[in-house]
């Protein structure tokens, strides 16, 4: 009695028929892909499989600027994303929890542990908050949460999140003291929401600086502002609701329509210059 083909072996035998009938074409345009594939993963420092058509179009060079991406809506859904379009990306930590000093008053902390009671005893969860920007029109904010003894794993997560809400700003010079017409501070007064705090944000001249809280002035490095007035309201003792108030701002900065005769006065500019 002949035997059966299994399954795997007829799979087998036709993969290696598609091999044999490649064209020289395919061939190289394979090569070129995994050696592109190659450079990405020497500069991510791990290899990235993309599970998305936006990452195997940009694992394969078909798109390689994040403007088109901003420009087009559509959702980054992975990191590695980010990474490879914005290379020279950078972090830091808001500083949202606090323990109690050595002489009184509160030592702060990059993390934060609640307690939750429950009938079995208490239960405790981490936070954490991270900002990414590359210091030129683009900036992101993530908070993550996550079980205690897990510090790590819980700012990684917070880095992620921070990368996928990843969002152009508009810059310009809005300051009737200054205008300059140079891309230094905003283009015009903003506000922002989160929670009970309320933040306004001013055009300031050349040469004022960050008038805001240290927190805020990781987001305004990270974004690229060098000069901005502040005036908030609310408990902005709760830094998180702070940071999100200003990210608030930011991404308001986008959703107002303009002039272009405004728009060239003010030197404005959306994203990197």
């Amino acid at each position: 009695m002949p035997r059966k083909v299994t399954k795997q072996e007829s799979t087998g035998n036709a993969a290696i028929d598609v091999s044999d009938k490649a064209v020289p074409g395919e061939l190289k345009e394979a090569s070129r892909m995994a050696a592109e594939r190659a450079g990405i993963a020497e500069a991510l420092g791990r290899e990235w499989t993309p599970r998305t058509s936006l990452g195997r179009k940009v694992l394969s060079g078909e798109i390689t600027s994040i403007e088109k991406l901003f420009e087009s809506g559509v959702k980054i859904t992975e990191p590695e994303v980010v990474d490879v379009l914005v290379p020279d990306l950078r972090n830091d930590i808001v500083l949202i929890g606090g323990s109690s000093g050595k002489g009184g008053g509160k030592r702060r902390t990059p993390s934060k542990r609640t307690t939750r009671m429950h009938k079995s005893g208490r239960r405790y969860r981490l936070s954490a908050m991270a900002i990414v920007g590359n210091g030129n029109g683009y900036v992101g904010v993530g908070k993550a949460h996550g079980p205690p003894g897990q510090h790590r794993e819980v700012v990684e997560k917070a880095l992620t999140k921070a990368k996928l809400s990843l969002i152009p700003i508009r810059r310009g010079c809005g300051s009737w003291e200054c205008a300059c017409g140079t891309p230094h501070s905003i283009p015009f007064q903003i506000t922002g929401k989160c929670g009970s705090v309320k933040v306004t944000l001013k055009p300031a001249p050349k040469g004022i600086g960050l008038v805001v809280m240290d927190e805020m002035k990781k987001v305004m490095r990270l974004a690229g502002i060098k000069d901005v007035w502040c005036k908030s309201m609310g408990q902005t003792s709760t830094r998180h609701n702070t940071v999100e108030a200003v990210f608030d701002a930011f991404s308001r900065t986008n959703k107002f329509r303009t002039r272009p005769d405004y728009e060239k006065a003010v030197g404005m500019r959306e994203g990197k210059v």
